[in-house]
């Protein structure tokens, strides 16, 4: 968020990046970066904009009847009015005018979760004498990273996943022995039943699906067409949640054979586990090491693995999303080098999951699936005892 706090530390961020300042643009909400650094909160119905110049006072350019949503825009900052198109390019114009500007654009869309800003906005700033460059950078260091508290409440939530999804996987197993096997969408009730006795909360799933039906990454059971876990059966567990008073996102991938695996099964389980491991020893290594590491690149770690196993063209998706301390997939850096082309670093603060997959239609899926968070000099890993070896219930 954008405080008189967090002011020096943007502002130094602006200088650093060789930026006159940081354009923030917004219209019924499609920009909610721009939303959570104005912190605008109200019903915004028109053009709002914020202007952070790397030396000075910020300034809002606001519409004259919208003026309830900036009560947390700090009163020691400007606040310039405006009614009609004319006098809003007009003040973009008057701030903006033979400066180099960051907004939340991304050239050729290679970052899309960054390129919020219409292109028409940026016309209108180009054509005022601007140029535009990314805020890819700043949106990384100054909207999408958890401090302490956001911390602790991901580790305390990752630890009730992991526990839930063991005790659902022996669940399954016990059951699919018995006469009265679950069904998928039944053990995903189960599993938010756990969640609710827990104090978590989630926005919907948990993904829990077997066979041929794991080999869609989002997959979702229901009662409409339910599916038995029986033995011999490859299960596969995605689930996510979050503390219930305001906590950040945990979010873990989990496998289990009922019985004994196929030995195509087991090469498989190996060849994701070993591309998520390596995936994590190039996070933490080269973040002990102080060197950058970009999302793309660790995306080609993982991916090399798969593919050198055989399986590269079932690996379908990017190695991991950002968790940010709003949104499961959040607006910090991915780690993908196939859907898009994610540039940005990872900086302490920042979280994100690690979780390649196979994905062969008609038969078998596979993911394994933990989360990372930066901070100075170390990657932390949750939850704190992750799956090794594919589990047999």
């Amino acid at each position: 968020m954008l405080t008189p706090e967090t002011l020096p530390d943007v502002q130094r961020a602006l200088a650093d990046a060789g930026v006159d300042g940081w354009l923030l643009y917004d219209f019924r909400g499609i920009n909610p970066i721009a939303v959570g650094m104005m912190r605008l909160d109200g019903m915004v119905t028109r053009r709002a904009f914020a202007y952070v110049p790397a030396r000075g006072t910020p300034v809002a350019i606001s519409h004259v009847i919208e003026q309830g949503p900036w009560h947390h825009w700090p009163s020691s900052w400007k606040n310039e009015i405006y009614s009609s198109w004319k006098s809003l390019e007009s003040l973009v114009a008057k701030h903006v005018r033979g400066k180099r500007i960051a907004m939340e654009y991304s050239a050729g869309d290679a970052v899309p979760y960054v390129d919020r800003v219409p292109a028409g906005v940026i016309d209108m700033v180009r054509e005022a004498g601007a140029t535009v460059v990314s805020s890819g950078e700043l949106v990384t260091r100054f909207y999408a990273t958890w401090n302490a508290g956001h911390i602790a409440s991901h580790l305390r939530a990752a630890e009730e996943i992991a526990q839930i999804a063991r005790e659902a996987m022996a669940l399954a197993g016990e059951r699919a022995r018995g006469s009265e096997p679950l069904a998928e969408h039944e053990l995903m009730h189960w599993i938010r039943d756990r969640f609710a006795r827990a104090g978590l909360t989630t926005d919907h799933g948990p993904n829990v699906s077997v066979g041929p039906n794991a080999a869609n990454p989002h997959y979702e059971p229901s009662a409409d067409a339910p599916r038995l876990i029986r033995p011999g059966d490859i299960l596969l567990i995605d689930l996510w949640a979050y503390e219930q008073n305001g906590g950040v996102w945990a979010d873990q991938t989990w496998m289990a054979s009922i019985g004994k695996p196929s030995e195509r099964a087991q090469k498989i389980w190996e060849a994701i586990r070993d591309a998520r491991d390596a995936a994590i020893a190039y996070v933490v290594d080269n973040t002990k090491a102080g060197k950058p590491i970009r999302g793309a690149d660790v995306d080609d770690a993982a991916r090399h693995v798969i593919e050198s196993r055989g399986f590269g063209e079932y690996f379908t998706h990017r190695t991991g999303h950002s968790i940010d301390s709003r949104e499961l997939h959040g607006s910090g850096p991915h780690l993908d080098n196939l859907e898009t082309r994610e540039e940005r670093l990872l900086v302490p603060g920042v979280a994100f999951s690690i979780e390649p997959g196979i994905y062969i239609p008609g038969e078998i899926g596979m993911r394994t699936e933990v989360n990372v968070y930066i901070t100075p000099g170390e990657a932390v890993v949750t939850p704190r005892e992750y799956e090794r070896e594919l589990m047999i219930v």
